[in-house]
Formats: structure tokens, sequence, C-alpha cells
């Protein structure tokens, strides 16, 4: 193939979306539906990739550069239309070189677009030497979309919009995709004839591919899957395709001997790695790059974000980021995993625990209503519950260190910065404020105080 340039339209307002974030930047399993079509489209291997851009231009812009970091951002003045958009991209294109081959032209709303589709368009267009092929599909409720008209033979005629079609036009069930390979030469030449003689007012792309009709044959190729070129105007289609998407990747995850107990409820996104005989139970979110090993147990109701799960630990209805879960690790339930813990081999951290910043070692256990931040305890040490590092004064965090087989009472605060040596035994309450040695026994002085037959002030006063 010999793709001069791809060119992404991204620019259009996405009122419907009724969102302050621009329609092609919001998302589905964790990758804006821009980033998802600049990844089909760099398939390709396009000499450049241009991204016309124009509502929130900036913000779209600074996202399609972080993509793909030599992208050609294109802004589209204020005429109205797709035609526009593509006219505004070749001009700068020409600016910094050539045109020849194949430009490939693709609207920046249709997330599950993926490179082999693309490859498939362009592969058909080159070898029937089409000076422009379109990808079109079959939807059984084709409303909305611009709808194909053939000839008798079944070659292109037009395109047809919705606003624009009459009733025998209109009961045409293939439709347009706003996805295209053209000719680069006969691109450049047929969008210079647009107009915007149309009930919208706007320069229509579509209208190109008449005039290119002109020139050569226009082909069309139709996808066999529509989830592949469908696209997003509002969040109720953007649910119903985030839902199908999602089934896509629980079925391959399933494939691939990976236990999901109820899809419906599992939502996993694409960066995810999953293992053989993880099982992963109802109600689990899985984002970012959440890795899980083999026979690691992951929920219910529980959500790993860029957390690393390994061989056989266990986290049931918690929250987990960007947090190292050791082997026949066991957490939960109700656990919340702040970023930056490291929770070794045979390791807990029970009900109701918060973590931050922890590095807990092999075998030792946080049990349950305790709160660990900035903190080491060395291995096989047991917390007490209701314990609690007091890491932070006020202007600094600070870290405690506790050692190896140490068994903390419950209810203890330790105020850090402080150290706690190995084989440590503290007393229940203990308030630990300063530095223990290893091999020692540590309390804190707490009378006990009783006042018989008290009453709260305000039942004093009603008396």
């Amino acid at each position: 193939m010999s793709i001069t340039a791809a060119i992404v339209l991204a620019a259009g307002d996405g009122t419907r979306m009724k969102s302050s974030t621009p329609k092609v930047l919001h998302s589905i399993a964790g990758k804006t539906f821009l980033q998802r079509v600049m990844l089909a489209v760099t398939a390709t291997k396009p000499q450049s990739v241009a991204v016309v851009v124009r509502n929130q231009a900036e913000r779209v812009s600074q996202a399609a550069l972080s993509y793909v970091s030599d992208a050609v951002i294109v802004h589209q003045d204020e005429i109205p239309g797709t035609g526009r958009a593509v006219q505004c991209a070749i001009e700068e294109l020409k600016k910094r070189g050539e045109l020849h081959g194949t430009v490939l032209v693709t609207a920046g709303d249709m997330p599950m677009l993926d490179g082999d589709t693309l490859t498939d368009l362009v592969r058909v267009h080159e070898d029937s030497s089409s000076v422009a092929t379109i990808l079109s599909c079959k939807l059984d409720n084709p409303f909305g979309y611009g709808r194909i008209i053939r000839d008798s033979a079944g070659g292109f005629v037009r395109i047809v919009e919705q606003k624009d079609g009459t009733d025998s036009e209109l009961a045409v069930n293939e439709v347009n995709t706003s996805v295209y390979a053209f000719d680069a030469d006969v691109l450049a030449k047929s969008i210079e004839k647009l107009n915007s003689e149309n009930s919208q007012g706007e320069f229509y792309l579509t209208d190109a591919l008449a005039n290119a009709r002109e020139i050569g044959k226009v082909g069309i190729v139709t996808v066999s899957n529509p989830l592949r070129v469908e696209g997003v105007n509002d969040r109720v289609q953007l649910a119903k395709l985030a839902k199908a998407y999602n089934q896509e990747i629980c079925e391959h995850w399933m494939r691939e001997g990976v236990t999901i107990m109820d899809p419906e409820t599992t939502w996993i996104e694409d960066d995810v790695r999953i293992e053989a005989d993880a099982v992963i139970l109802p109600g689990s979110y899985l984002q970012g790059q959440t890795c899980i090993a083999s026979d690691a147990v992951i929920g219910p109701d529980t959500t790993l974000i860029n957390a690393v799960i390994e061989r056989g630990a266990k986290v049931e209805r918690s929250r987990v980021e960007s947090t190292h879960i050791g082997e026949e690790a066991n957490i939960g339930p109700w656990t919340y995993l702040r970023p930056g813990n490291e929770l070794g081999k045979g390791t807990k951290a029970g009900a109701f625990v918060e973590m931050k910043k922890a590095i807990i070692d092999e075998g030792t256990k946080v049990p349950h209503l305790s709160y660990v931040g900035d903190a080491h305890i060395a291995h096989h040490t047991n917390i007490g519950g209701g314990t609690i590092t007091a890491n932070y004064d006020g202007v600094h965090k600070h870290h405690t260190e506790i050692g190896a087989n140490v068994h903390i009472g419950a209810g203890n605060m330790f105020v850090a910065p402080v150290t706690v040596g190995d084989n440590v035994t503290t007393g229940s309450g203990s308030v630990v404020r300063h530095d223990v040695p290893a091999d020692s026994m540590v309390y804190s002085e707490n009378s006990q105080h009783v006042v018989e037959n008290w009453k709260p002030a305000w039942e004093r006063d009603a008396q």
C-alpha cells in the first residue's frame, strides 16, 4: 500500500453529547474516540496523519499530539462541513510536500474502528484501480445516516444525506460510514468543486465522491461488522457501543482461559492483561495497565486500576490503584489501596484497611480497620485492628518503619517519623512516639477513670 496521508476529522461540535468535553475526547475502555481512530489509521502506515480541529481546538490538538507526536494539526475555518475540513487538510498537506498515492479520510468519532478494516479498504481500493472507495455498511435502522445510492449494475451513483433524501432513497439500508480512500490527485480536484447548495448550507465531503465519479470508478467496500464503523452522537449511543465492545473484550479473555462469571457486570479496558485460570467475579472493573496472574481471584465488586496481581492472590470488594500485590496475598473486603503500595507474598490487608505508599513484606498481616501510610512493615508481623500510622504533621509526610516478627496490639498509633525494631510487642492502645529497640515490649500508660451516676449536661439541666 502507498498511503500518503490519513486525514482524521475531529472538528465537530458534538452538541448532542451535551458535554464540556469535545465528543472525540470521550472514552471507551480507557481510550478516547480520537485515540482509537488514530491508532487505527496509523496501523495502515501513512506517511503523515492530519487531524482537523475547530471546536475546542487547543484541547483536541494537545490530545492528538499526545497520541501521534508528529501529527499535522489542521485548523478548520468558520466555513462548515466535512468537505471544508478536507479542503483545509489538503491545503496544509500540500504545503508540506507533494501528495501522491492514497489518502485515507475518516471521522474521529468511531471508537471501534480498527486497523484491519482500514487496511482491507485501502487494499481493495488500490487493487481495483478506483479513484475513490467508500466504506459502507448495512443497518436495520439507517435513520440519520447518508444513504448510498447504486445504479442497476450495483455501481456507485451518489450519497444522499438524511435531510435531503426522498422517501425511496431513505428506504435504502446501505449507509455511508464517513470512511474513504481517495487517489490524492483526484481528491484534490474533487474538493475544489464543492458548494453549499444543500439543506444544511455546508460543504459535504460526500459531494466530492460525485465529482470523483466523473473522473473514474468509485468503488464500495461493505464492512461485515457494523460495530467497527458505528459513530457516537449522544450518551445513549455511547453506552450501547461501550457495552457491545466490552462484550467483545470479555469474550476474548474467556477464550484465552480466563473465567469471567458474569460478563454483563464485568468491565475490562483495552490494556488490561489476564493470564489463563484467573477468575473474575461479578461487579469487577479492570482499568489501565492492570495485570492479573493465573489462579488469582478478583471480585466480586472490585476495581483495579494499574494494579499488578500475582499468582493466587485474592482481592474481594476492594479498590486497588497502582499497587503490586504478591502471590497468595489476601485483600479485602472493603479495602482501599491507594497508589504506591508493595504487598509481598502471603500478605493480608483485611476489611476496612487503607494503605498508601506502604511496603508490606512477606507474611505480614494488617487484618482490619487500620491505616498504613508512608510505612515499611517487615516480614511476618501482625498489626492489631484499629492501628494507624500517623504520617502527616500538617506540612510534611513522615515515614514509619516496623520490623519483622512484631506483634502490634489493637488500637495502636505510630506517630511518624518512628522506627520499631524486630521482635517487638506493643500493648493495646499504645501511642508510639519514639523509636523502640528490638526484642522489647512497649506500652502507653493510660489510666482508666470512672465517674459513677454520670449524666450528660442536657439531662442535668433538664432536672
